[in-house]
């Protein structure tokens, strides 16, 4: 006989809610870690897709995923040049707020180098890829516009030809595929309070520039995309690159380290020290369930030992009824973390070995909680069954 499921059954209403509620802790914690693999899969998504192992980015600066980034206009052809280098593209990534049908939209306006990119490396659901070389865009889904609608995105009307799905950046804003000529169009573009200004700074009379404006304008090629041929010295392509003194190069590793290390530390850290408490929490649930049920039954562990039971059938017992919340607990929060998420606005990304992870905490927190009961469990006598 299983003295843990007898009881169990026995008071199976306040099992049923004590795991209900540790599950709904479980789901928050998977959710918060879950959330950080999602903003980091987000982060890394141009990174790891584009195919470049080398970006080329401004002098002293950390690349356009870090900090803001502007290299020269002809650097992709100074690149080009360097020995072990099969080919470059310019990169472009801006966001960018539109107005479409009455609503307020926002996308990262993202720039391929065409007819060199033409958007392979991006995973489409419906439509194709770019073909022409203007006033064409791949979208994704939750910018919330349908293939073959037409966007105005600066002072051009732009086609939607391909969707894809869940495509964002780090701040959750989905990516939208132009020409790198386009990106730089709608970068460029100023109000007419801006152009006014521009003049007057400049004292001029005449019509200005659509480019011009009161504030300093820098190139709006944020970098260059390297590819390596095969057995390339990266070393000597790096030391080239570095030697103008204008531009600074990472790999993709590097361009990894800088957003999960940097960027990214603080997020870690935060969603680390929520989950710890939730645990905390979760271990307080549990051992005041765990003493409660083991105070009711003073008398009937009193029997038990005055028939001559071994502590251990008692330890066994409280034991198990801790890690039978914790087990079903587990399972209850999976469930809804399953049907929950994909609703959330954010990527959820529950990763195994995360949640492999979050199961061996919950077996810890279960057997510390379990002590509680068992401390008071093996306090008491055989006599006082008789009280």
């Amino acid at each position: 006989m299983n003295l843990a499921f007898k009881d169990v059954k026995y008071n199976f209403l306040r099992f049923l809610l004590t795991m209900a509620g540790v599950g709904f802790l479980i789901t928050a914690s998977t959710g918060m870690v879950g959330l950080y693999r999602g903003i980091v899969e987000d982060a890394l998504l141009v990174v790891e897709k584009i195919g470049a192992d080398l970006w080329v980015v401004q002098g002293g600066r950390a690349g356009p995923f870090s900090e803001s980034s502007a290299v020269s206009s002809d650097m992709d052809h100074r690149v080009e040049g360097i020995a072990g280098v099969s080919s470059v593209r310019r990169f472009v990534q801006i966001s960018q707020q539109f107005g479409f049908e009455g609503r307020d939209l926002r996308a990262s306006i993202t720039g391929l180098d065409f007819p060199k990119d033409r958007g392979e490396w991006v995973q489409l659901q419906r439509g194709r890829y770019l073909a022409a070389g203007h006033f064409e865009a791949i979208a994704d889904e939750s910018i919330g516009l349908a293939l073959g609608d037409r966007v105005r995105l600066a002072q051009d009307d732009y086609l939607i030809v391909g969707l894809t799905r869940g495509m964002v950046d780090a701040s959750g804003d989905g990516l939208m595929f132009v020409t790198v000529n386009d990106a730089m169009a709608i970068a460029q573009r100023r109000t007419s309070e801006e152009i006014l200004l521009a003049r007057a700074a400049a004292g001029k009379t005449g019509a200005a520039a659509v480019s011009e404006s009161s504030v300093q304008q820098d190139s709006k090629i944020a970098a260059v995309l390297v590819t390596l041929d095969k057995g390339a010295n990266e070393n000597r392509v790096r030391t080239n690159v570095l030697s103008w003194g204008d531009a600074n190069i990472l790999s993709r590793a590097d361009q990894r380290d800088l957003l999960l290390n940097q960027r990214l530390w603080r997020l870690r850290l935060q969603i680390l020290a929520f989950t710890g408490v939730l645990l905390v929490v979760m271990a307080i649930v549990i051992s005041l369930i765990i003493y409660m049920l083991t105070m009711e039954k003073l008398h009937q562990i009193a029997m038990l030992k005055l028939i001559g039971a071994r502590n251990s059938v008692i330890v066994a017992m409280i034991a198990q009824q801790s890690f039978l919340i914790g087990a079903g607990a587990l399972v209850l929060g999976l469930a809804m973390s399953k049907v929950i998420f994909p609703f959330f606005p954010r990527r959820v990304v529950i990763d195994p070995w995360d949640f492999a992870g979050l199961a061996l905490a919950v077996a810890t927190v279960c057997a510390l909680a379990s002590l509680l009961g068992i401390w008071r469990a093996l306090k008491i006598r055989a006599q006082e069954v008789l009280s």
